[in-house]
This record gives structure tokens, C-alpha cells and sequence, in this order.
């Protein structure tokens, strides 16, 4: 088989289901590269006025909230969190590999399930949705096993984990008594022939990395949701 190609095509059928709304928001129009040049300073000054551009909804992470996680922090007021079910075990019942069409059909779906819920060294674990709050996106939380990585290098394979991704600029920061890593980048989709900022962040904890990502439907949006992903920066904490 064309093991290369089998790759390729599970990449694109991933894909099209994160942008169809799988594990993300809706898509929409592209924004060029003039455009996201000139609005880099709006970008930054609403970003640093996040504290008083949203109000906490809550914490989340701790046992017992809507998510379990390795730390905790605010979400911003009217988000939704719900944990993410990352289980991997496959159906029994669908054919045990037997050749047949079906069977390639299940394992395919079975390598989209995982394409979707990995990402570099991390598995999703929690996502917070903003349509309720009047935006389409979504800040998502993976963790992963505990290691020696730092910080930055699991920021690092995160990012080589996805396609079309460029101008990646990483930062520093300190929150809580975590040292973390932050990138900010462009992310370009050739299937819709749009090219959008996401940020994301990460820490090392004693139970394994976090990374805490944001996309959004557009650059628009992932503009207008960045105090809320900055709230939880801010309050982050070990769990």
C-alpha cells in the first residue's frame, strides 16, 4: 500500500473534520497577510487590557469541576467546558481486520479519531466553548505524560504536529509559580485557502505537560476571544 499517500489522505479527512466542527469551531473567510501585518498592535493592546475585558466564569481543573485537569484556572464568564473522552480503544465488533472494505473503513476512522485527539506529546482532555458568550471557537486543554521535556519543547512538538503552520514566535512567562511557553503563529488551511492566528501555551507540571490552545473560526474571532484565553493565563495554577 501506499503507506505515504494513506498518511496524506488521513491528514486531509482529519482535517476537514476539525474545520467541519469535529473537535473545533466553524470556518470562515480567509484573512490576508496585509491585514494581519497591520492589526499585530490591536492584536497586542487587546490582549494586554484582557483583565477588564472579560469577568471569570469559574475555575475549572480542580476534582470535580467540569474538567480534571493538572492545573487550574478562570474561564471567562458565559463559557462552556466539558471534558473531552480521548479513549482510543477500537470496536470489537467491526470487523477485527479482516480485509474486507468495512474494516479499512473502521481503521481509517479509527486513525481520524486519533489524528484528531492527539497532537504532538499531548491528548485533548477539555474544551471550552465561547458560542454562548457570542464568539465561535473554542480554548482547548491537552495534557500528556509525565516527562523531561520542558516546556517550550512540548510547545515545540505541538506545533510540528500540525499542518500549514509559519511565523511561530515564541515568548516566555510566569504564572502561579509555572514557568511556561507561549507561541503565537499563522496557521494556513489549503483545503479553504485561509490562513488565520492561533496562540497557544504550555507548562510542564509533576503530572505531565498542558498545553492550552486557542483557534477560532477566523482572525476576527481568535482577536475577540484572546482576553479570555489571556484570564487563563493569568490564573493559572497547579491543580
Amino acid at each position: 500500500m501506499l503507506v505515504g499517500a494513506r498518511q496524506a489522505h488521513r491528514r486531509r479527512l482529519a482535517q476537514v473534520a476539525l474545520l467541519a466542527g469535529v473537535l473545533t469551531g466553524c470556518s470562515g473567510a480567509a484573512e490576508d497577510d496585509t491585514k494581519t501585518s497591520a492589526s499585530a498592535t490591536a492584536s497586542a493592546e487587546a490582549a494586554s487590557d484582557s483583565d477588564t475585558a472579560v469577568r471569570s466564569g469559574g475555575t475549572i481543573g480542580a476534582a470535580g469541576s467540569a474538567c480534571e485537569l493538572p492545573v487550574t484556572f478562570d474561564i471567562a464568564q458565559y463559557w462552556e467546558a466539558e471534558a473531552v473522552d480521548a479513549g482510543t480503544e477500537k470496536d470489537e465488533s467491526a470487523g477485527g481486520g479482516d480485509g474486507s472494505a468495512d474494516a479499512e473503513d473502521d481503521e481509517l476512522a479509527q486513525e481520524i479519531a486519533d489524528a484528531l485527539m492527539h497532537q504532538g506529546p499531548v491528548t485533548a482532555a477539555c474544551e471550552v466553548d465561547a458560542k454562548p458568550a457570542g464568539n465561535i471557537g473554542f480554548l482547548r486543554i491537552w495534557t500528556g505524560e509525565p516527562g523531561a521535556d520542558d516546556a517550550r519543547t512540548v510547545l515545540e512538538a505541538f506545533l510540528a504536529d500540525e499542518n500549514g503552520v509559519s511565523k511561530a514566535k515564541y515568548s516566555e512567562f510566569e504564572a502561579g509559580g509555572l514557568a511556561g511557553a507561549e507561541v503565537e503563529y499563522l496557521v494556513t488551511s489549503e483545503l479553504l485557502e485561509e490562513t488565520k492566528e492561533e496562540t497557544a501555551l504550555a507548562v510542564s507540571t509533576e503530572e505531565g505537560p498542558v498545553v492550552i490552545h486557542l483557534g477560532g473560526m477566523d482572525t476576527d474571532e481568535h482577536r475577540a476571544m484572546l482576553p479570555a484565553y489571556e484570564l487563563a493565563k493569568k490564573t493559572l495554577r497547579v491543580g
